[in-house]
């Protein structure tokens, strides 16, 4: 149901009084856009693989200079690279497009947890529930499978 005219005024103002009154918690209250959240996700993503660049390269030199544990440096260096990578395709596959409308995530505070509960929005993720047992041995359901095929023309 939207607002009237009168109570978003009366919304207006108390959005202005607690901006005024505490800025800190207004832009909290406020969130972040989703796109912008995702490219600093990717930003240190890729600072994390440039690390991991340098101790695999770190365990090269190790190895050239004749000092022990340069396979370890090497292969911790290369699953650095591996993980950064695949947080940085990750955040990239869940950044909006530059047309689409900004969605805000709000800010949650370290160790905040999000609540249960809460609605989703229709047209997300559909509840998972249990599929019906499928009846009958294996081969009777390759039977059916196959007599449905049949029947429709495939």
């Amino acid at each position: 149901m939207p607002l009237s005219d009168h109570e978003q005024r009366l919304l207006e103002q108390m959005e202005r009084a607690l901006a005024a009154e505490d800025p800190k918690l207004a832009s909290a209250l406020r969130g972040v856009d989703l796109r912008t959240r995702q490219r600093r996700r990717a930003v240190i993503g890729a600072a994390v693989f440039v690390v991991g660049m340098v101790l695999m390269l770190g365990g090269a030199i190790m190895m050239t200079t004749g000092q022990s544990g340069f396979v370890a440096v090497s292969v911790l260096g290369f699953l650095v690279m591996l993980v950064s990578a695949y947080y940085v395709a990750t955040s990239l596959r869940h950044m909006p497009a530059a047309g689409e409308s900004p969605k805000v995530v709000p800010l949650r505070g370290r160790g905040q947890r999000p609540r249960g509960g809460q609605a989703k929005p229709s047209g997300q993720a559909k509840p998972r529930g249990r599929r019906p047992k499928p009846s009958g041995t294996f081969m009777q359901r390759v039977e059916e499978r196959w007599r449905r095929r049949r029947e429709s023309g495939f």
